[in-house]
């Protein structure tokens, strides 16, 4: 059989004497420099054999029909190789398949924007033929149905092993690629473009997703915190988000078909949900990193809020170890912008310097900065090009060891002396700027008022007859600050104790 069958209901690709997960098709990235895992189901006792280019290994279908075979480590290149899998008289034959770099995407609805609806598409997609770019796009369940029950049709989905449609991998061209996610395509392009190396981009993000759902339940009931969140039924659980659990309500909308087990209905918000259905399937596969565009729906409560940088380095230490790569990079997105009449957005300053937090919490990460991108009305901002650059800087400043300037200001300290604030940053490259050389702005001592400041080379001047508690910048849900540093990457939302 020349073809892989991918079976729509199943993780894995079914065939008589031999399967491989659905993961795995023509097209495919394998990890460079890693040894390769290909893994599956046989018949008990047989002989699977393996061969990839000239390298080819035998293995046997243990009792419980899996087997498993290890491939050597390629370096990435653009040569393309051929896997054939034989067992008995089947065979698989998967084309195509490059060696470069996998990376992982995680989050919500921002990071699952398509490459098509963003705000340079229109010419964007005619510089897409980039067949060294390639993507796996697996379909969830309930994909784009927001506030109103799932069909009947759909629920036998809500499930670990049938809740992503795992399709095949496609070639990024001007037919496939608006179907990615934009964060990821212009991640991508630009790391390719610096690099060389052949990118794979697996996004497993979900619309709404809270956190909670990308970690597994293991890690959250061993926390002494957070094992909270995976007590009794999680539609009833007040450590979890009101939002996520109310939405959540309206998918199942109290039908008695719904698939349930012990801790509630089985729903892409439930905690550890997506770890199971998409993590885990991906976890003998070797990756190179990991981004993620999340936390709107763990942005409505202070309780959520402020547990958040801990939340989020559980998650990337949960995936760390079980990835057994304890320095895989993680690169993620600090909140946008948008106004609180039209979104409840009150607590996203206070989510933003959560978020700020996460960078000295969790080693071999790092944070692109969008508030400066976003849009009063519209939770879901167009520019995601900029975003997905502002991301692949910290890659290829960090992972791929390039001299390049990766991250905006991002404070040091604030002192108080003889009537001023003295705020100092890092990353000012050359010095502190504004957009477009107009007045400072966003700055508070009260995170309501905002305050006259100066620039002054690398530093912030703040005015102020008393010494405040706090040093606030873009301390507004639509953060109207314009602080840059001399390549023109914006400042991170923050509260600072002044000293």
């Amino acid at each position: 059989m020349k073809a892989l069958i991918v079976a729509v209901l199943f993780n894995y690709a079914v065939i008589a004497q031999v399967s491989i997960p659905a993961q795995f098709s023509d097209n495919m990235v394998l990890q460079q420099q890693k040894p390769v895992l290909v893994w599956g189901k046989g018949v008990p006792g047989n002989q699977v054999i393996v061969s990839l280019g000239s390298y080819q290994t035998n293995v046997t279908v243990a009792s419980d029909s899996c087997w498993i075979a290890g491939l050597p480590a390629h370096q990435a290149g653009s040569q393309a190789y051929n896997m054939t899998i034989h067992s008995g008289t089947q065979m698989l034959e998967l084309k195509n398949i490059l060696f470069g770099d996998i990376w992982v995407c995680t989050g919500q609805s921002n990071m699952e924007f398509p490459a098509e609806k963003d705000l340079f598409w229109g010419n964007e997609k005619f510089k897409a033929p980039e067949p060294q770019i390639r993507f796996l796009n697996p379909v969830p369940a309930g994909k784009n149905i927001y506030g109103k029950p799932y069909p009947d049709s759909l629920i036998h989905r809500m499930n670990a092993s049938s809740f992503y449609e795992w399709k095949n991998w496609q070639i990024c061209s001007p037919l496939t690629a608006g179907s990615m996610s934009a964060v990821a395509y212009y991640f991508a392009k630009k790391v390719y473009q610096e690099t060389g190396v052949p990118i794979g981009m697996i996004n497993l993000s979900i619309g709404g997703a809270p956190l909670e759902t990308f970690i597994s339940t293991e890690a959250l009931a061993a926390h002494d915190i957070f094992r909270q969140k995976v007590k009794g039924n999680w539609l009833n659980n007040s450590a979890l988000p009101v939002w996520v659990r109310s939405r959540a309500q309206q998918h199942i909308n109290g039908n008695p078909d719904f698939p349930t087990d012990e801790s509630g209905p089985q729903h892409p918000y439930k905690p550890g949900f997506v770890f199971e259905a998409g993590i885990r399937p991906l976890l003998q596969m070797a990756v190179k990193g990991i981004l993620c565009y999340q936390g709107e729906s763990n942005a409505q409560e202070p309780e959520r809020v402020q547990e958040y940088a801990m939340l989020g380095k559980l998650m990337v230490d949960d995936w760390r170890i079980r990835w057994k790569q304890p320095e895989m990079p993680f690169y993620y997105v600090q909140l946008s912008s948008i106004d609180t009449l039209q979104y409840r957005s009150q607590l996203w300053p206070l989510f933003r310097d959560e978020q700020r937090k996460m960078l000295a919490l969790i080693p071999y990460s790092g944070m692109a900065v969008s508030s400066d991108l976003g849009a009063k009305n519209d939770v879901h901002p167009a520019n995601k090009k900029d975003i997905g650059e502002r991301l692949a800087a910290w890659a290829l400043n960090k992972t791929y060891h390039q001299k390049i300037s990766y991250s905006g200001p991002v404070p040091l300290t604030a002192i108080y002396k003889k009537g001023k604030v003295i705020v100092t940053f890092k990353y000012t490259r050359s010095g502190l700027q504004t957009k477009d050389d107009q007045p400072v702005q966003g700055f508070s001592t009260d995170g309501i008022h905002q305050v006259p400041v100066l620039i002054r080379k690398k530093r912030v001047i703040v005015r102020a007859r008393m010494m405040p508690e706090y040093i606030y910048y873009g301390w507004t849900a639509y953060s109207e600050g314009n602080l840059l540093n001399s390549s023109k990457l914006p400042a991170v939302t923050f509260r600072l104790n002044v000293k």
